[in-house]
């Protein structure tokens, strides 16, 4: 069983970038009928792609109940470095229940922090979410890593990116809201994350993607591609209910610097053409909970290019295919220059993004510093 941090200390404890070298990454097997549908046969062919190209340069922790246990493992069969962990939770979303792991360079210790399905009794997006709020210490015994306990601080993995030299982007529209963490002011927040992540500049992007149903994650609105640089979720259109919250993050950006004292350099990732809605028979194919958020026809997804994930080789990038064949194709176009020695994969994600989320959402990086 691993240690147990009740407080981190400050010994030189990291969080660090994404893009930084990974020795694997966690991924939770898809099954719950009000993400995935009844049958989720669509939705774990998409998993078992992401799976695929990740295992091509690093590890992959896939976690499953049990009982699901059997049909992950025939799924991934013939996939090298997979690993398989018999651990339960309430759905598929390992970005956000997953450990966030930080490092002092040769240990790794993991950090579980509250999680209350985006929002607990405010606006959380189902009822029940005990099995979420005990997948990271489980995982780091798995690991045989030390765990810190974040205590009551409510965070999801989603909510934050960091760029390895100190800086952390998130919003306000999601670390302010109602259901995180209300009794905690700004400046209390952001010693949080000093304290755990070793941060030393926070940057509190207004708002996030219209409709995003996890109060606007940053991850699917803005990320770092390297030190000093971000791509932000755009659109020229005017109309589009997504340009103003756009326009806000942008113009915040353009007058703030990082923990470096740098100005960033922005580049801007076009959000589909087409809006992604639901449709009928997607609706159809859903099985609620009681207390679960439904979805309705016309219900327009949260679709961003911005989630997309770093393996040690490549960058994996939404794509939504039919009429957004053109803006699926710009996204690569626009990473690959901001991305230049890695592989830049374009994988089917509109099944994914049918559970509310997308590549990144359902993937956590595990940084390259020995854990056994």
């Amino acid at each position: 069983m691993a240690l147990l941090h009740t407080l981190p200390v400050r010994d030189g404890f990291a969080m660090p970038a994404e893009f930084a070298p990974h020795v694997g990454t966690v991924l939770i097997w898809p099954v719950r009928p009000g993400s995935w549908g009844r049958d989720p046969s669509a939705a774990q062919r998409a998993f078992g792609a992401v799976i695929r190209e990740i295992a091509r340069s690093e590890d992959v922790h896939l976690l499953a109940a049990p009982a699901d246990l059997p049909a992950a493992q025939a799924a991934v069969a013939g996939i090298p470095r997979v690993h398989l962990h018999p651990i339960e939770s309430d759905d598929a979303w390992a970005r956000d229940v997953a450990p966030t792991f930080v490092t002092d360079g040769h240990t790794l210790r993991g950090i579980s922090w509250r999680f209350n399905a985006w929002g607990g009794e405010v606006d959380g997006l189902y009822a029940n979410w005990e099995k979420d709020d005990a997948v990271a210490p489980a995982l780091c015994a798995a690991l045989g890593a030390d765990c810190y306990d974040a205590g009551n601080f409510v965070l999801e993995g989603g909510s934050i990116h960091t760029d390895g030299e100190g800086t952390l982007l998130t919003t306000e529209a999601c670390l302010l809201s109602a259901g995180r963490n209300p009794a905690l002011r700004r400046e209390e927040i952001e010693q949080k994350l000093a304290d755990y992540l070793g941060i030393r500049k926070v940057l509190w992007l207004p708002r996030g993607i219209v409709d995003d149903e996890t109060n606007e994650h940053v991850d699917n609105v803005c990320a770092f591609t390297a030190p000093g640089e971000v791509v932000l979720a755009w659109t020229d259109n005017t109309a589009d209910p997504q340009y103003p919250l756009s326009l806000a993050s942008r113009q915040y950006l353009e007058s703030v610097t990082d923990a470096a004292d740098r100005k960033l350099k922005i580049r801007l990732l076009p959000i589909p053409d087409h809006p992604i809605l639901c449709t009928e028979a997607d609706c159809a194919a859903y099985d609620f909970a009681p207390g679960e958020d439904v979805r309705h026809p016309g219900d327009r997804l949260a679709a961003s290019y911005c989630n997309f994930y770093f393996t040690n080789d490549a960058v994996l990038v939404p794509q939504f295919g039919g009429e957004n064949a053109a803006s699926d194709a710009r996204a690569l176009e626009i990473l690959a220059e901001a991305c230049p020695n890695r592989r830049i994969v374009g994988l089917p994600a509109r099944e994914i993004l049918l559970g509310g989320g997308n590549i990144h959402c359902i993937t956590q990086q595990i940084p390259a510093t020995p854990y056994r």
